[in-house]
């Protein structure tokens, strides 16, 4: 009876890591469109947690070649973009700006309402 119960627990964590597996592609590929990465990008920006965004940007990165062809593309250290687009990232605004520009992608200010 516990092999049992054992092999529906695995069956059924199995099937959920497939859908998020599936839903992480498909995510990838929507981001790849800038319209699209930019909606997820803004949607990340209301979140409290700044680091939303950081994530948020790694995935768009992700879509467009992974961070080792943005950073080649932007001409940072790879490792140090790596941790930039961490959970505990901190990238400088001139940073922010070149990742952007490779993204197709740019950062617009607007009056607080």
């Amino acid at each position: 009876m516990l092999q049992y119960l054992l092999y529906v627990k695995m069956k059924l964590l199995y099937r959920l890591m497939a859908k998020s597996i599936n839903y992480k592609k498909s995510l990838i590929e929507r981001l790849k469109n800038p319209k699209e990465a930019a909606a997820y990008l803004n949607a990340a920006l209301e979140d409290e947690d700044i680091r939303i965004f950081l994530v948020a940007l790694r995935d768009i990165a992700e879509a467009h070649g992974g961070v080792s062809y943005l950073a080649k593309e932007a001409d940072l250290n790879r490792e140090s973009l790596y941790r930039t687009l961490s959970l505990q990232g901190n990238p400088t605004i001139i940073n922010l700006f070149l990742i952007l520009d490779v993204l197709g992608l740019e950062l617009n200010i607007k009056a607080a309402t």
